[in-house]
């Protein structure tokens, strides 16, 4: 089978490995479709992402949905030909975190496509992977491939969302329009908020970012001292920091409401971060990490499989395994892409 295997920086090969086989509770799971992400493109340009480097080859992806073609011996709710999403997360249920309903926080997490842990784990940008039967979710027969592999983004944000409280009535601000950011605005507009405004450098993904939910946009770059003039004037009951960028979390906290909440969600660069903490401390402003997601998955899947939430104005098109590396330049350009698709065959 093919798979799409980073080596390092701009070093992306399409490899040949044996295909996988099954143990007793675990499923053989054929790519329907696996999205890019921006973790996945931070591989392919720097080697790794955050504080995660990459030591030794592994496969990517991690956004991923198929179809089951072999069914280990204990598997008991899935059959051969069932059409799933899957959950890339694998927690040990047994730490003190899983334990107490923060799976996402887990110190034995086997998480697709990333260098967390050594050896790092592989993900599902192959033609074929194994997954548990706790990570399938089922999907209807019409739910395109491409929108289920949505699921895990969209997961993301509904436990941002989660991190964040009640949203109803509130006035949001986005901060990056890439595809985390997007999706942040259909969860905030889902959750009851009024406002959503959405920051970023571009023109072209903010108009994704009207499609989306997003009651305003700004491109900050267009826009002189944009933190005293029009939308970005007034106070914000909740910031989201989708960019990864210090100075969007340092605008987010100017902008952000005494008694406010500022979630962090962007991986920042790795290493220590300066931030305005005085502006924190003086304004009482709640600063809470989001990471990944928890229980979130299966309310994602759902959520898409009903239409409640419709993600197709992000995806851009759609490549086989075989032309990954022409996927993954296409992904990385903003102005012409927000959520590329890798499929088998």
């Amino acid at each position: 089978m093919k798979t799409c295997t980073i080596h390092g920086p701009k070093s992306l090969e399409i490899e040949d490995r044996p295909i996988p086989k099954p143990d007793t509770n675990n499923l053989v799971i054929r790519l329907g479709a696996g999205g890019i992400c921006g973790s996945d493109l931070h591989y392919y340009h720097e080697g790794g992402v955050g504080d995660f480097r990459l030591k030794k080859p592994f496969i990517l992806g991690h956004e991923v949905a198929g179809e089951v073609v072999e069914v280990g011996s204990g598997v008991e709710s899935l059959k051969l030909g069932q059409r799933v999403a899957v959950n890339p997360t694998r927690p040990c249920l047994r730490c003190t975190e899983c334990l107490s309903g923060r799976s996402n926080l887990c110190r034995d997490v086997f998480f697709y496509g990333s260098a967390a842990r050594v050896p790092h784990v592989d993900g599902g940008f192959a033609e074929y992977f194994l997954a548990t039967e706790r990570q399938c979710v089922p999907i209807p027969e019409t739910m395109d491939y491409r929108v289920a592999a949505c699921a895990e983004p969209l997961a993301v944000t509904g436990h941002a969302a989660f991190r964040a409280g009640s949203l109803v009535g509130k006035r949001v601000l986005i901060t990056g329009a890439g595809p985390i950011g997007v999706l942040l605005a259909a969860t905030c507009r889902f959750s009851g908020a009024t406002d959503v405004v959405l920051t970023d450098l571009l023109d072209e993904p903010l108009e994704t970012a009207k499609k989306m939910g997003a009651t305003e946009t700004v491109n900050v770059s267009h826009v002189e001292n944009a933190l005293t003039k029009g939308s970005l004037k007034s106070a914000f009951d909740v910031a989201f920091e989708a960019s990864g960028s210090l100075k969007a979390l340092e605008s987010c906290i100017l902008v952000t409401r005494v008694g406010g909440k500022v979630v962090q969600v962007g991986s920042l660069p790795p290493g220590s971060s300066a931030a305005p903490l005085n502006k924190i401390m003086a304004k009482e402003i709640d600063l809470l990490g989001s990471f990944r997601f928890a229980d979130e998955y299966r309310w994602a899947v759902d959520v898409l499989s009903r239409g409640w939430i419709d993600v197709t104005p992000m995806l851009t098109r759609t490549f086989p395994l075989s032309d990954a590396v022409q996927a993954f330049e296409l992904a990385s350009d903003r102005r012409r892409a927000m959520k590329v698709s890798l499929v088998a065959g």
